[in-house]
C-alpha cells in the first residue's frame, strides 16, 4: 500500500478551531484511526499568515475567516468550503479603563479587529451603522472609531498597556476575550451571538486538488470534524482540557466559553449554509464596500463531505 499523505491543516490558537484539536486528540490516543491519510494540524500567528500558506500552496487546506476564504477563491485560489467550523463563539470585550457603557461611548475610541476580511469587522460595522457611527482606518475621513488590525494573539496585551484608554476594545473570537476578563482588564460588551444569532465564522477549506486526489482522506477528516464537534457540545468538559493543551490556554478560560451561555460557541452544526455566507459577502459589498465583487457560492461551497459526515 502508497504510503498515506500528510494532510497539512493551518489554524490557529482560537477557540473557533477546537474541532481539530479534538480530532488530532483522538487519533493519537487510538480513539479514532484514519485510513487514508495522516493529519498534520499547522499552527499560525495571524490571518494573513493563513491567507498567504494557502495563497502559496503550502498547506492542503485550513481553518480559515469565511469572508477571507470567499476572498482567496475569488482572487483565483482554487479552494473549496467543506463545512464550518462552528458557529458564533467571538466576544466583544470594553477596555475598563476607557469607561464605555453604550454603543456611542466607542467613538473617538480605536477598537480592534482581527482582520479586515472577517465577520468581526462585519458584526461591529453593523452594531455601529444601527447607532449612526461610522467606523474605518485611520487614514479615511469621516469616520467616529478608528479600527486597527491585531492578530487575536496580541490583543490583550494590547489592552493591557493601554493606559490612557484609547483602545476603545476588540472583537475577536475566544478564548482572548475571556482571558482578559478574567484578567481584569476587560469587561464584556457583547456576544457575537448576540450581534448575529448562530452566525457562521471559521470554515474548513481545501484545495480542489488535494480533494480530487485524495478523496476519501478528505471525507475521513470531515467524518472526524462532525463528530468533535458533537463531542464539545456534549462534553464541554473534557473538551476544555483539551482546548486548554491545543490552545495554549486555562481550562477553566476555555470551559467558561463552552457553556456560559451554552449557545456562546456551536460546533455541532457544521452544515454550510449558502444564504448566511451570501449575507456576508452582499454586507462586505454593499455597506462596507470591502469586497468588490460577489463570488459563486455554488462554484465555492462543496457540501458532499459534510451529507456523507452527517453534518447538521
Amino acid at each position: 500500500m502508497a504510503d498515506k499523505p500528510a494532510i497539512k491543516i493551518g489554524y490557529m490558537k482560537i477557540t473557533d478551531h477546537l474541532i481539530l484539536g479534538v480530532t488530532a486528540k483522538k487519533l493519537e490516543k487510538g480513539m479514532e484511526t484514519f485510513e487514508h491519510c495522516t493529519l498534520q494540524p499547522v499552527v499560525k500567528n495571524g490571518w494573513n499568515e493563513v491567507a498567504d500558506a494557502l495563497s502559496v500552496k503550502s498547506l492542503d487546506g485550513a481553518l480559515v475567516l469565511a469572508p477571507t476564504a470567499m476572498d482567496l477563491f475569488k482572487s483565483g485560489v482554487d479552494l473549496k468550503l467543506l463545512l464550518l467550523t462552528h458557529k458564533s463563539g467571538s466576544i466583544l470585550v470594553k477596555n475598563k479603563k476607557a469607561n464605555i457603557q453604550s454603543v456611542e461611548d466607542f467613538a473617538g475610541k480605536t477598537v480592534l479587529i482581527p482582520y479586515q476580511l472577517s465577520i468581526h469587522n462585519m458584526l461591529f460595522h453593523k452594531l455601529l451603522s444601527e447607532k449612526g457611527l461610522k467606523p474605518g482606518r485611520a487614514t479615511e475621513p469621516g469616520i467616529d472609531v478608528t479600527l486597527e488590525v491585531v492578530a487575536p494573539f496580541q490583543m490583550p496585551e494590547a489592552l493591557e498597556y493601554d493606559d490612557e484608554g484609547e483602545i476603545g476594545g476588540f472583537i475577536v473570537a475566544e478564548p482572548f476575550g475571556s482571558q482578559v476578563i478574567a484578567k481584569g482588564h476587560g469587561d464584556e460588551f457583547a456576544l457575537s451571538k448576540d450581534l448575529w444569532p448562530a452566525h457562521p465564522c471559521c470554515v474548513f477549506v481545501m484545495r480542489s486538488e488535494i480533494i480530487e486526489k485524495h478523496p476519501e482522506a478528505i471525507q475521513e477528516i470531515c467524518t472526524s470534524f462532525v463528530r468533535s464537534g458533537l463531542a464539545i457540545d456534549a462534553q464541554p468538559e473534557p473538551a476544555s482540557v483539551i482546548g486548554g493543551e491545543f490552545l495554549s490556554q486555562d481550562k477553566d478560560v476555555i470551559q467558561r466559553v463552552l457553556t456560559d451561555p451554552p449557545d456562546r460557541i456551536l460546533t455541532g452544526e457544521l452544515y454550510p449554509q449558502i444564504q448566511d455566507l451570501d449575507t456576508i459577502q452582499r454586507y462586505m459589498m454593499d455597506e462596507m464596500k470591502i469586497m468588490t465583487s460577489l463570488i459563486d457560492l455554488d462554484m465555492f461551497v462543496d457540501t458532499r463531505f459534510a451529507e456523507v459526515a452527517g453534518a447538521k
